[in-house]
């Protein structure tokens, strides 16, 4: 899953494209590179970051929807919790709502993604944007998060969406220390037990400077090639990366490495 940003203030892509045309043009390229998914997103929500309205998110993704518009194969992903901006973006062609609260801030979202038939991609989360670091307290990590990813299930099924249209995500990054993100890479095949495709998201996070050393955003994806590794190796279906090319290296020799073993995962 190739990441796209519209926002103004993205923590990682300090070159992004600035215009609807240069950003189709950015999706055929990751595309092209290797992407199998591409994720459109108009609001940072990096730990601390500002909220933006319904009205500005549409403003920065219905130009972009539509410039892509019939130029890409494979599917695209709407990067929003708000049911607005995901019943629109479908209307436009996405496929996949990427749902960073759960179905957790938006009480309208689950019954839109029912309504349209979408798939939807549920990550683990605790709190908004500015309180989730306060929110990172766990007594047994894995299991609370596998628990609240069930209860996350839970939501879909009650909103009407088919089991089978739901991806979990467990967060990284989101309500979790550095320690924590580490630890659910090294354990993701526990998620599995969960029956659904899993997505992580390592991409150029901040976590991963704990181990690489301070590096800035945009010169972590070394860092981010080990982690899609480790992910692979350990389970994931998909992940979600910046640099589409040289990622999609890492994922398919990790893939590759994984069904040599028999798709055994630690």
């Amino acid at each position: 899953m190739g990441i796209l940003n519209v926002t103004p203030d993205s923590f990682a892509d300090p070159e992004r494209p600035s215009t609807p045309e240069e950003t189709a043009e950015a999706a055929s390229g990751m595309e092209a590179d290797g992407a199998d998914i591409v994720d459109i997103g108009g609001e940072s929500t990096r730990p601390g970051a500002e909220p933006i309205s319904t009205a500005e998110e549409l403003r920065r993704v219905v130009p972009v929807l539509e410039a892509l518009e019939g130029r890409l194969r494979v599917p695209v992903t709407i990067d929003t919790y708000k049911a607005a901006v995901a019943e629109a973006a479908i209307d436009r062609g996405a496929a996949i709502v990427n749902d960073i609260s759960g179905l957790g801030y938006d009480s309208d979202l689950g019954r839109v993604v029912a309504s349209r038939g979408a798939a939807i991609v549920l990550m683990h989360n605790r709190g908004r944007s500015r309180e989730m670091y306060r929110e990172a307290q766990y007594a047994s990590l894995v299991d609370e998060v596998a628990r609240e990813l069930s209860g996350a299930l839970d939501r879909a099924a009650a909103a009407g969406i088919a089991r089978e249209q739901v991806i979990l995500d467990p967060g990284l990054g989101f309500a979790k220390l550095p320690g924590h993100n580490f630890t659910i890479l090294a354990r993701l095949g526990a998620f599995l037990s969960l029956g659904r495709p899993l997505l992580v998201g390592p991409s150029r996070k901040s976590f991963l400077r704990f181990a690489a050393g301070e590096v800035p955003a945009a010169a972590r994806d070394w860092a981010t090639a080990a982690a899609v590794a480790a992910a692979v190796l350990n389970g994931a279906h998909i992940v979600r990366v910046h640099a589409v090319g040289p990622m999609a290296q890492a994922a398919r020799v990790a893939d590759a490495i994984r069904s040599a073993s028999g798709g055994q995962t630690t």
